[in-house]
């Protein structure tokens, strides 16, 4: 499909439920779920302080080439307590000073990514595209544009996330429309060994440190009633795993958007045991969970909840990573998108960072070009990296 001489045109939709038949009939979205009618309606009816939108590119023969996924969030910059989206704050500070925005008035961030989950699904560009560079850019070129100039929805702040290396020479092509490129904190992924067959052969390709460290783990949380969730029992749940969920993101100090757990309810039904929630219970008071997808290719983390007054004495938090490694392992996929935050607890059960570069420009050319002295001081946060395994150094 050469896109180079054939004319593009490009479609906004406010729902998914606007989107028609044919435009997902289209569409093709292989092992990546995020992308799909279910998954993104689950989100949308759920989460009413957020405004989903969605875009379609099409070609001459009215086929969809790309489809992205936006959300348009509120954002408060007194809210802020972690390092690199302190850059908010800062460009709130001036552009309130220069009156670019009202005093008042939350700053609008539009999000083209998944607010929730880390790695790049917010794009989707069809494999049979021939140049993708082309497509990428027209389909940003106009939502930047739709979304400069559009009263109803006005948006002060574009960020399109997060882009892999391998991604970077198409995604690039922002640079060119006024964004500037910046790394965020890593994914943290586990590549499984293809001779893993139980969790027992993982153990063993550990050194005898983490060998150890693993087994400790095991035993310490030996006494602790650990369950899968089925959608059941999970409207009971909901409730409690809310504020075990709250009381992990309190430490992370910022979010764009809370997660309403009320949303499992929706992943579950739609996508039955490839979305999964197991608990961790103390004398049947839950003081845990875990959550995540299951795709083709891999196990993605999603949120967990944890009561920290237990959380060293039982190993909960230690005790979920490694189901995670047990759970990958009997579903015979190759790795573990661990996600952001813990890169270190992560890193000591094999985990190795996976950069992610993240795209952001100002509405007003003139509080851009102050972007772009901060965007100079943002760093990930440095870690101690470990390496557990035997052929590791």
């Amino acid at each position: 499909m050469n896109c180079k001489t054939t004319p593009l045109s490009i479609a906004f939709y406010p729902s998914v439920n606007q989107i028609s038949a044919n435009v997902w009939n289209d569409l093709s979205f292989g092992d990546s779920p995020y992308f799909e009618r279910e998954y993104l309606l689950a989100l949308e009816e759920n989460h009413n302080s957020i405004l989903f939108f969605y875009a379609a590119v099409f070609n001459r023969e009215k086929e969809v080439v790309a489809f992205a996924s936006i959300q348009i969030v509120d954002f408060y910059p007194n809210t802020i307590l972690n390092d690199w989206q302190s850059i908010l704050k800062k460009i709130a500070s001036i552009a309130r000073k220069i009156r670019l925005i009202p005093k008042e008035k939350p700053l609008k961030i539009l999000n083209c990514g998944n607010l929730f989950v880390s790695g790049n699904h917010g794009i989707y560009l069809k494999e049979t595209i021939d140049d993708k560079k082309t497509v990428f850019k027209f389909l940003l070129k106009k939502i930047t544009k739709h979304f400069q100039n559009n009263k109803k929805t006005p948006v002060d702040i574009f960020i399109i996330k997060d882009f892999t290396k391998n991604e970077v020479s198409i995604t690039n092509e922002l640079i060119g429309l006024g964004y500037y490129a910046f790394n965020v904190e890593p994914n943290m992924k586990l590549v499984l060994d293809s001779k893993w067959k139980n969790f027992d052969d993982y153990l063993q390709s550990l050194k005898t440190k983490f060998r150890v460290k693993a087994k400790k783990a095991i035993q310490l949380s030996s006494n602790l009633e650990i369950d899968w969730v089925n959608s059941e029992s999970l409207p009971k749940d909901v409730l409690e795993m809310t504020t075990l969920y709250k009381k992990v993101t309190s430490r992370a100090g910022f979010n764009f958007s809370d997660f309403n757990l009320a949303t499992y309810l929706d992943l579950k039904k739609n996508f039955k045991d490839d979305y999964f929630i197991k608990t961790y219970r103390l004398n049947s008071k839950l003081i845990g969970f875990m959550s995540g997808l299951k795709t083709k290719q891999s196990i993605d983390a999603h949120f967990v909840g944890i009561n920290y007054t237990f959380n060293r004495q039982y190993a909960v938090y230690q005790r979920m990573l490694y189901d995670y490694i047990s759970l990958a392992i009997e579903s015979k996929v190759k790795k573990i998108n661990y996600g952001r935050t813990a890169s270190e607890i992560k890193s000591s059960v094999g985990a190795i960072p996976e950069h992610l570069t993240v795209y952001i420009r100002h509405k007003k050319n003139l509080a851009n070009k102050f972007l772009k002295l901060f965007l100079l001081h943002i760093q990930p946060s440095e870690f101690n990296q470990k390496y557990p395994f035997k052929n590791q150094l």
